[in-house]
This record gives structure tokens, sequence and C-alpha cells, in this order.
């Protein structure tokens, strides 16, 4: 028999309640990117977590939704499918808000899913105070009755992310590692790159624009001869209007969203960038099956 664990576990709520900040917080690396934007995570994106008794692989879902567009169908699609492949389920709610009607039918949901382990988590605790985080615990754990485990912690300030570790490896089949230790995602630079791109465009737009953007990667490549690496990318929009306002009154929003990119990208690539942004349109991509299969939905 082997003495190590591993296997895979995702986190389901709500839109916005702290699943991919969670993420990035156990596998200890920027691997999922993170906005106060509904529906920012758009793939399943796996981080590697590596403990002292096996592996835990995080798979980063978009949240659940009720779908207004084929790329939300699309979205819920694979949501559905990562929860039907993975061993641990973590239901997760915010302390600062109460469990509500969502909350409720999302956590009702699971029982659709018997082959995986659930457990709750209550989220965002060094933004509540200990009476919320008690009431929280309360409501939580009266959603199901075969929770294995009911936790409060915070991603921010990293409280009991050790004992989630711990719970989660508990749980998991015995069995050696799925990946080499020095892998923290299975994404590709490409993917990573245009995620820090998209996430850098997403700062600050509001009202639809945020979920009518997407990024295409055009090249990464090292310059000859320089420590420098070219990256063309394409930031995709569905209007005409919604190009006016990425590119900002003469260029300036696409300069600053260039210059928060670059930051993001150049850990990545380990030297300094010269990122290229183009802003195209294709119009209502998010509706059209053959836009959404070009742009990898």
């Amino acid at each position: 028999m082997s003495d190590t664990r591993s296997g895979f576990v995702t986190f389901v709520g709500r839109p916005n309640v702290g699943k991919s900040t969670l993420t990035n917080a156990l596998v200890g690396e920027k691997v999922a990117i993170t906005s106060d934007k509904p529906q920012t995570t758009r793939r399943a994106i796996r981080g590697i977590v590596n403990r002292p008794g096996g592996q835990l692989v995080v798979v980063d879902t978009p949240g659940i939704h009720r779908p207004r567009t084929l790329l939300g169908q699309r979205l819920n699609d694979l949501v559905e499918q990562v929860l039907g492949d993975v061993d641990v389920i973590a239901f997760c709610a915010p302390a600062t808000e109460k469990v509500g009607p969502g909350d409720r039918r999302i956590a009702e949901s699971l029982s659709g899913y018997p082959r995986a382990k659930k457990i709750a988590l209550v989220t965002k605790t060094d933004a509540a105070t200990r009476e919320q985080i008690t009431e929280r615990l309360i409501e939580v754990d009266a959603l199901r009755e075969d929770w294995a485990a009911v936790i409060p912690l915070s991603a921010v300030t990293r409280d009991q992310l050790d004992v989630l570790s711990d719970e989660l490896l508990a749980l998991m089949p015995e069995g050696p590692a799925l990946y080499p230790d020095d892998v923290v995602t299975d994404e590709s630079l490409e993917d990573r790159i245009a995620e820090i791109i998209r996430e850098a465009a997403l700062d600050g737009v509001r009202d639809e624009l945020p979920h009518s953007i997407a990024v295409t990667i055009e090249d990464v490549a090292p310059r000859e001869d320089s420590d420098l690496t070219d990256v063309f990318a394409n930031i995709v929009v569905e209007r005409d209007s919604q190009k006016a306002i990425i590119i900002g009154h003469k260029g300036s929003r696409l300069a600053s969203v260039g210059a928060r990119a670059r930051q993001g990208i150049e850990p990545l690539v380990g030297g300094r960038v010269y990122l290229s942004l183009h802003v195209r349109v294709a119009k209502e991509w998010q509706r059209d099956p053959k836009q959404l299969g070009r742009l990898g939905f």
C-alpha cells in the first residue's frame, strides 16, 4: 500500500466567493487570475500543491451562475464536467455575507456528484467579525448533513490554510504524486500570459464589458541577441464602443493595461518583455459558436 495520497479538489460557490484567491494561496504562486468581476475564471485551471504526505491538484473553475449567453452555458458545462471527475468538492461561502438561495441551490446540487467527498469552507474570515464567522459556520453546516469537515479560513492572511490542506489530503485516495514536484500548474506559458493580460484589461471596466473581453496570443518569442521577450497579443471585444473604452483617450488606457500586464509577465518569462497589444472586435462572440471555438471555448 502507498503511504502517500494524491487527488483532485475543486472549489464551488457563487461568483466572487474567493475561489481563485484561495487556489493561489494554496499553491503559493499566482496560477489563476483574480478580479472583483463575476465569472472572471473561464477555464479549468489546475494548481498543484505539494505536501509532506502527498499532492493536491486544485482545479479552479468558473463560478456557477444562470447563463445568459452561449459562453455562460459552456462555462457551466465545464463546471459540471469537473465536478464529476474530482475526489473532493469544497463548497465556499464568504463569512461576510448571509447564506442565500444561490448558496442553498449550489449546496443541494452537490448530491448529483456522489463520487466526491464534500467539505464546506467559510472564506474571507479576515474581513468578518467573530459573530459573523460563528453565524456563517452554523448556516453552512446546516446546508448538508454529509460535510466531511466545515472550516473557516482566510486566503489573504493564510489563516487555517494548513488545516485545509491536511484535511483535503486525508480525504484523497492513496497513490503517488500526479505531477513532478517542481510544477505549479499545467497551464501553458501562452495561456498564463493571456490571462495576465485579461486581468489587467478587466481592472476598472464596468457593466457588460468584463464579459466581452477575451485575449489571444499571436506569438511569444525571445528576441535574438537580447534579453527581451516579444509578446504579441490581441484583446478581443464585441463592439466598436468597447474597443474605444479599452484603448482610452489617445491610447492611455491601453498603455496602462500593457504596463500592468508586463509586471505580471516578466517574472513568468524570467526577463524584460516587449508587449504589443492590439484591440480587435469580434461581434457578439459570446453568443457565436464559431467565434467561441476560435477563442478556445
